[in-house]
């Protein structure tokens, strides 16, 4: 009996140590949580030029584009890793790490090459819309082939961040957002809301149906756009600032500011992209989220991945060297500043990491360019007279379908049925495309790696060619040449004034500096990775920028 009391004892003592032990090892790991943000948002300002940052630096307020550059970490030399310098490839670039080759997003359309047949970069008839009537809901993800960064911290926390992404283009919200996403949310013009796809709902939540139910875009639109500015202040305001490189709006009579809008909308809402007013409805909605989704409020890191669209509509419309783009950015600057403001009382300052960065730049109008003596033009495609030149020597017609993304696409269903060699095809083409006076190169894809043209466009060829959604030859047009259009500014090449994009972080974990060593658009998702301390997404080729972190 005695020896069974003793043992009583100890077992007792020793059942208080180890309880006493797990209560002390529970309290050692939460003391010891990981850090992380409890906020992380994207910021992709559509058609953003590296030198918008200091273009109008001068006229900035110290809350925008100064706050990030003055607080945060600025890599003043990143640049673009692949062709063609369009919308999808970019917002999918900045959040997957890699590029067109790995990720398939080869273009804003895309023609599937076992098919022949165009598809749109987000497209997808298995959805419906959500909010809408239209068919502008039938969207997804599903034609990426990665994974997004915005995955890999919905994977890292077991699917409890919660992930939204927003913009006024559907892809550029979708992409983003990527596959596993709570929510994404684009504008469809016909109706004026933000809609989505059963893809990630059934329904819109509550707080998105009031949303729309104020009937901003008409408020906005109802306000007319003048210059924020005299306009004699204007940087642009000068002589150089001629009409005839700008579009003007249907129904005005010239393409200069004052624009009543007002009067031109007539029902059209979507009207409201090509205006800077398209940016603050985006940023509001925005705000919308973070606050009636209660993002950055919990003890996991949630992400809003948000596509200012509007700075592209308005850049294509009336180009950089015009009054309306400087306006557009002075606005945005003020919108930022709001933001952030917004950001520091809704997560708190410091709580919160932010970066921005741009999915592609954009060119000077060729025209300006030419009356200033600058060497430039515009490039009209040759596929008639390809097309006719192959139909003497191979005796069929339309063998060329496009040069779409300035890349030749084959007719297969005709090759395959003609029996024709397609190796003959395309050196026929590439040594008729070399002919022609305002092509640089003309590079067969699939032997690019021995091409004779400069490293540099060598790896950026190879990095946008997927063989299953790529034409099979790359055009490379001489410098200051595009394909066809006439006012405002266009986009697609590799030369800097497409390819040199800003990119900045601020915040929660990132140091306050500059850099001017070459980054790339695809270190911007492996960056974000190692802040939160997460893994890279499964097709990233881009490294760390170990100078921004903390």
């Amino acid at each position: 009996m005695k020896i069974k009391y003793l043992i009583s004892i100890f077992l007792a003592f020793a059942t208080i140590s180890v309880s006493a032990q797990t209560k002390k090892a529970a309290s050692t790991i939460k003391a010891a949580t990981l850090p992380r943000p409890k906020l992380v948002v994207g910021i992709v300002v559509d058609q953003m030029r590296w030198d918008y940052l200091y273009r109008y630096y001068d006229r900035y307020k110290e809350g925008g584009f100064k706050r990030m550059l003055n607080e945060g970490f600025t890599c003043e030399n990143t640049n673009i890793d692949y062709i063609p310098t369009v919308t999808a490839p970019g917002h999918a670039c900045v959040y997957t790490g890699t590029v067109p080759a790995v990720h398939g997003i080869t273009g804003n359309d895309i023609i599937n090459q076992a098919t022949g047949k165009w598809m749109y970069c987000a497209g997808d008839t298995s959805v419906n819309t959500i909010g809408s009537t239209s068919q502008a809901g039938q969207m997804s993800p599903r034609n990426m082939l990665s994974t997004t960064v915005t995955d890999e911290l919905r994977l890292a926390t077991n699917f409890r961040s919660k992930v939204i992404g927003i913009a006024i283009k559907d892809r550029g919200a979708i992409l983003p957002a990527g596959h596993s996403a709570n929510a994404a949310y684009w504008f469809d013009g016909s109706n004026g809301n933000w809609i989505t796809s059963t893809y990630y709902m059934n329904d819109l939540p509550a707080w998105v149906k009031d949303f729309n139910a104020q009937k901003l875009p008409e408020k906005y639109l109802l306000q007319d756009w003048s210059t924020l500015y005299p306009v004699n202040t204007y940087l642009q305001s000068t002589a150089d600032n001629s009409a005839a490189y700008e579009g003007k709006f249907k129904g005005a009579d010239a393409p200069t500011l004052p624009v009543k809008t007002s009067l031109l909308y007539k029902g059209n809402l979507g009207l409201i992209r090509s205006t800077p007013h398209g940016n603050t409805f985006t940023l509001d909605m925005a705000k919308a989220a973070v606050t009636n989704e209660e993002m950055g409020k919990g003890t996991i890191t949630d992400f809003l991945a948000v596509s200012l669209s509007s700075t592209d509509y308005v850049g294509h419309q009336f180009g950089p060297n015009s009054v309306e783009v400087e306006d557009t950015y002075l606005r945005l600057d003020q919108d930022l500043a709001a933001f952030f403001l917004f950001l520091d009382k809704q997560v708190g300052t410091g709580n919160y990491t932010v970066f921005l960065t741009a999915d592609h730049a954009a060119a000077h109008n060729p025209n300006f360019l030419k009356d200033h003596n600058i060497p430039a033009g515009f490039w009209q495609d040759p596929a008639k007279e390809l097309n006719n030149f192959l139909e003497e020597k191979y005796n069929k017609k339309d063998i060329v379908l496009s040069f779409g993304n300035y890349q030749v696409n084959f007719n297969y269903k005709t090759i395959n049925e003609a029996k024709l060699d397609e190796d003959d095809i395309t050196r026929d083409c590439v040594r008729f495309l070399e002919k022609q006076p305002d092509i640089a190169f003309a590079v067969d894809m699939r032997k690019a790696a021995a091409a004779s043209v400069p490293a540099d466009l060598r790896e950026r060829i190879i990095n946008g060619y997927n063989n299953k959604r790529g034409g099979v030859i790359q055009v490379i047009v001489k410098p200051g040449y595009f394909q066809g259009w006439n006012t405002g500014t266009t986009h697609g090449t590799w030369n800097p004034h497409d390819a040199h994009i800003p990119l900045l972080f601020m915040g929660w974990g990132v140091k306050q500096g500059r850099l001017n060593r070459e980054t790339h658009m695809t270190d911007i998702a492996p960056t974000i990775a190692a802040l939160l301390r997460i893994q890279q997404p499964n097709g990233t080729i881009g490294k760390t920028i170990v100078e921004v972190l903390k």
